[in-house]
């Protein structure tokens, strides 16, 4: 056989038609032959002089569904004509994302749903094959709420949302969650829109709270807040309820745009509040129990659903400032007043001291203004002292009741906390709940000494009192050789208009008075000079004639004065 010579000009011809067959393959989606698959390889022939190696991984879903077997056709990235071992460079995952791209991106420009599997679990969610190209599903974005078992949803076709798109880096994120949630808001808006306020519908407690639960009304949640479960009072929603439970609801308010659905127990029942003035009458009593305490007072349950307040002022009559919890305590029977009943503002004020005796009336039966009394000093104050007396009332003695001859702050430092001591009542105040007392009124001998009374002064009489005092109102003086200290007013200085000066008076002056009121238990004085000269005068008058005998009225009152000065 003669050898064939190949000339410099058919090897030309030769190496341009390679290029022309071969060049052009390179970088193109080629449809190619499975010839074998070896373990986890899949060999490929495209018509070149050797065939190429393509991970099963690659072929996605389809590597599982058993479609690729010897036989099978397939497209094809070419990457490489030959490599150095002399293979053909191909890949599946590269032909199916060229051809599924631009398909994939006018969907997420459209923010269209796209189709996929979900076919394998890798670190931090799963992948997912779009009909070709290969996206991550994160696992926060397989469902609204966290799955344990995703083995239902894996190699099933199903709907995802195109969340990111980086074709550089080749890139792609989608979501289930986005579809659900997309799919749960046209049925809750579905829903809401079939409910109205005052409905009556059932559902099923899914969650509970410290402010409530959340009731699944068939595809929509309403809260079903923990002051609508009940008309009486409910610590905690937990009390009542439990999941999965079954309830009956009334629809109280639906936000059609935000759907919000706020859910009551308590309305389909009847309200207790309803004619409460004529149930609970104010001035009547009351058993109930103590549900809560609080630093203001505590909260008394009368029946289930109404529920009073006893204020902490109305607590005790003689324990102020104390703390509620030191006088009831949670759960206990008592027995309380209605004060006040207002069904608009559904609130009822009760008294728990008003159904003991006031101890300040019973002290006012038991020791009348002007009695004498005992008890323990409780307190020292810079204007007096504070006195224990019966009923565990306390009475104060004022300074200026403490001593006739000693200033009060003299005479407080006699006095320690605990002494026993006794005053008399100068004063009783039932509705301010003072008790005036004094102790320098247990002392009035010094009065008796000086009227020759042995009771003491009495209306009528005279007494000769020291000036200590003159201003613009009056005169102060000092009765007699006592401590005791009277006020004798302007108009009471002289029965002469032109002689009612209290600067005709000087401190020491010697003036006499006549007594024109006399509180024997409080040992208060009224005096005048204006009585006293009124009086000496119908004296005289009675005793040296009158007026009509001709004789005028300085010689009466003069043999009246030189009768008493030779007396």
């Amino acid at each position: 056989m003669a050898q064939q010579t190949v000339t410099s000009e058919d090897f030309e011809t030769l190496l341009m038609d390679s290029f022309v067959d071969h060049e052009p393959l390179e970088g193109t989606v080629v449809k190619g032959k499975v010839v074998a698959v070896e373990k986890d390889l899949a060999i490929i022939d495209v018509g070149l002089k050797t065939e190429g190696r393509i991970p099963l991984k690659e072929f996605g879903a389809a590597s599982k569904d058993g479609s690729i077997v010897p036989g099978a056709e397939v497209e094809v990235y070419v990457d490489r004509v030959e490599n150095a071992m002399g293979e053909a460079v191909l890949s599946r995952e590269k032909a199916r994302r060229e051809e599924s791209w631009v398909r994939l991106e006018k969907q997420f420009e459209n923010e269209e749903k796209v189709e996929g599997i979900i076919f394998n679990q890798v670190k931090g969610g799963f992948t997912v094959d779009l009909q070709g190209a290969i996206a991550f599903l994160p696992r926060s974005q397989v469902d609204i709420r966290p799955i344990r078992d995703i083995g239902p949803l894996m190699n099933v076709p199903q709907p995802f949302q195109v969340l990111k798109m980086d074709k550089r880096r080749g890139n792609i994120v989608v979501s289930r969650r986005a579809i659900l949630e997309e799919s749960r808001a046209e049925q809750r808006s579905e829903i809401v829109q079939k409910l109205t306020e005052g409905q009556v519908v059932e559902g099923v407690v899914k969650n509970i709270t410290d402010y409530g639960a959340f009731v699944d009304l068939g595809g929509i949640d309403g809260l079903l807040h923990v002051t609508d479960i009940a008309w009486r009072r409910v610590n905690h929603p937990s009390d009542v309820l439990s999941i999965g439970e079954t309830i009956k609801v009334q629809i109280v308010r639906v936000n059609q745009e935000s759907h919000r659905i706020s859910l009551g127990m308590k309305q389909l029942q009847a309200d207790p509040w309803e004619g409460i003035e004529a149930k609970y009458p104010v001035g009547a009593k009351f058993t109930g129990r103590i549900t809560n305490i609080t630093d203001y007072g505590a909260f008394v349950e009368l029946e289930p659903g109404i529920e009073g307040l006893i204020h902490v002022s109305e607590m005790s009559w003689t324990k102020k400032n104390v703390h509620p919890g030191k006088i009831v305590s949670t759960s206990q029977e008592v027995e309380a007043m209605v004060l006040d009943v207002d069904p608009e503002k559904r609130r009822i004020s009760l008294g728990l001291k008003q159904c003991n005796d006031n101890p300040w009336d019973s002290f006012s039966d038991k020791h009348p203004v002007g009695s004498t009394v005992e008890g323990e000093v409780k307190n020292k104050t810079e204007f007096g002292l504070f006195i224990g007396l019966d009923g565990d009332v306390d009475g104060m003695v004022h300074l200026s009741d403490l001593d006739w001859q000693r200033p009060g702050e003299e005479a407080l430092v006699d006095f320690e906390r605990g002494d026993i001591v006794k005053a008399i009542v100068l004063d009783i105040d039932t509705d301010k709940e003072r008790i005036s007392l004094g102790i320098k009124q247990l002392v009035s001998e010094g009065l008796a000494a000086e009227t020759g009374d042995s009771g003491g002064l009495k209306r009528g009489s005279v007494i000769t009192c020291t000036v200590t005092q003159v201003n613009d109102g009056g005169i102060e003086v000092k009765l007699g050789d006592t401590e005791m200290t009277a006020f004798i007013r302007r108009s009471d200085l002289s029965r002469d208009r032109s002689e009612q000066r209290p600067e005709r008076f000087a401190v020491g002056d010697k003036v006499d008075a006549r007594v024109t009121q006399f509180d024997r238990k409080t040992h208060r004085v009224g005096l005048s000079i204006k009585a006293l000269e009124i009086a000496e005068e119908k004296e005289a008058v009675a005793q040296f004639g009158s007026s009509d005998s001709g004789a005028s009225l300085g010689d009466i009152l003069g043999a009246a004065l030189k009768n008493r000065d030779d007396e």
